[in-house]
């Protein structure tokens, strides 16, 4: 008997890697949760619970007769916007899960991020992650993680997924987006002379992860793993390749880590009496921080394989930016469904 499988978030970045992943598998009977069929990838011919997270009944109602949720709907915000993320993110994944447990449902996959916890922690993705005061989304992301740990037993079993920064095609969420205008000002600098790694993760490398923890055996309760791709770049090799491709510039000068956060706290702070948004924040500081994350666990227990270049991914990326990208990405939802990367 197939496995019954919600996807929630299904026209977003995340989501619909997924779902275009899962596709490819005859054995699953997947059903989509989103607020907007239209906005599916197209070849989708399975049941579609339209409705919004936010709403409890619908929650309650789209869970049920369900084995397996992907948990992909989300809403993002890269500083502040604490309310929003609480409202539109936080509550209503929490309402997920409890909704879940109590429907039935086997396994609960959520994706989290390999920045939830410090360097010398972060090669184990079981270590808990360490709240940051000033990303409201990211102590939201490791709020959620650990109602998991509480609440995995043997009849609901977690997955964590600490996923690397965003790239690929459905570029609707990431670092690039919001990097490259601001790389045209000349203003932007090297933090730590770029030299530390960014754990880059394509979007089809993702759907991967997730249809590998769905057929793994033998895991725990609560597991949780890093998902990152064939190779991370540091930060001077990802925007030299950019420079050399889309000939953006690349920063005149560099900045220790420890003058970076006071120089985004800055900004931050001036945001209210400015009419843009803060030319770097503590957030995407800290996404370039170092880490120590690798695919070795995944690799042992999901049999996970990344197969998409960091390099490849980036030029399908930015392709698509040219393309459709008319002006430069906010750093926080404004509305659900802008950028497609909710439900």
């Amino acid at each position: 008997m197939s496995k019954c499988i919600l996807i929630t978030g299904a026209t977003g970045f995340v989501g619909s890697h997924i779902l275009e992943a899962f596709m490819q598998d005859d054995s699953l009977n997947i059903i989509v949760a989103c607020r907007n069929k239209k906005n599916l990838i197209q070849g989708f011919k399975g049941e579609i619970r339209a409705g919004d997270l936010r709403d409890n009944n619908y929650v309650k109602e789209v869970v049920k007769n369900i084995d397996v949720v992907c948990h992909a709907g989300a809403w993002t915000s890269l500083w502040n916007h604490k309310k929003q993320s609480n409202d539109n993110y936080l509550e209503p994944t929490l309402n997920l899960i409890k909704a879940s447990k109590a429907s039935g449902v086997k396994q609960f996959i959520f994706p989290s991020t390999t920045s939830a916890t410090s360097f010398d922690l972060s090669s184990d993705p079981l270590n808990k992650g360490i709240p940051r005061k000033f990303w409201p989304h990211l102590c939201n992301v490791i709020a959620i993680e650990n109602e998991l740990r509480k609440t995995a037993s043997s009849d609901f079993s977690a997955v964590v997924l600490r996923l690397g920064i965003f790239t690929g095609k459905r570029y609707g969420v990431g670092v690039l987006p919001i990097l490259l205008p601001r790389l045209k000002t000349h203003l932007v600098p090297w933090v730590a002379g770029g030299k530390t790694n960014i754990p880059l993760i394509d979007g089809e490398d993702i759907g991967r992860a997730f249809l590998q923890s769905i057929k793994a055996k033998d895991l725990n309760n609560y597991e949780a793993f890093n998902i990152v791709g064939v190779e991370q770049p540091s930060v001077r090799e990802m925007i030299t390749f950019i420079h050399e491709k889309f000939n953006y510039p690349k920063p005149h000068f560099s900045v220790p880590f420890e003058v970076a956060y006071p120089f985004a706290w800055l900004m931050e702070k001036i945001n209210p009496i400015v009419p843009w948004e803060p030319l770097i924040t503590r957030s995407i500081i800290h996404l370039i921080e170092k880490t120590n994350v690798n695919n070795d666990k995944a690799l042992d227990k999901l049999n996970y394989k990344p197969q998409i270049h960091w390099k490849d991914s980036v030029l399908k990326q930015i392709k698509e930016i040219h393309k459709h990208q008319k002006k430069a990405m906010s750093m926080a939802v404004k509305e659900r469904g802008e950028h497609e990367i909710n439900q």
